[in-house]
């Protein structure tokens, strides 16, 4: 599952590039440091992906942690990205791998 996971992850980086919502510039330690719920409150749901989720799960594939199993991250994407082009959709679907991977038993 780790190689499968690592893919995905590399999935959803590819496709935020794709979509041109890939940025060069962390966000401020001030927003790492949201407790709310996908950081809602300090970042863009791309930024979340892109500096906090990813990089987490990778560190826990690394250490061979349990990875998390209660995952729902395609709601929130559909909810943010409604209305948007189809640059969009290959996140989307990336995502979407990404809650029925780490949601299998």
């Amino acid at each position: 599952m780790s190689e499968h996971l690592s893919l995905l992850l590399a999935d959803i980086m590819q496709a935020l590039k794709q979509a041109g919502l890939y940025s060069q510039q962390p966000p401020s330690p001030q927003a790492m440091a949201s407790t709310m719920p996908f950081c809602c409150d300090s970042m863009p749901l791309e930024q979340w992906l892109q500096f906090i989720l990813i990089p987490r799960l990778q560190v826990m594939l690394a250490a061979g942690q349990p990875l998390p199993n209660k995952v729902a991250i395609l709601p929130m994407a559909e909810q943010v990205y409604a209305g948007r082009d189809e640059n969009i959709q290959p996140l989307l679907a990336a995502i979407t791998r990404l809650d029925l991977c780490l949601n299998k038993p």
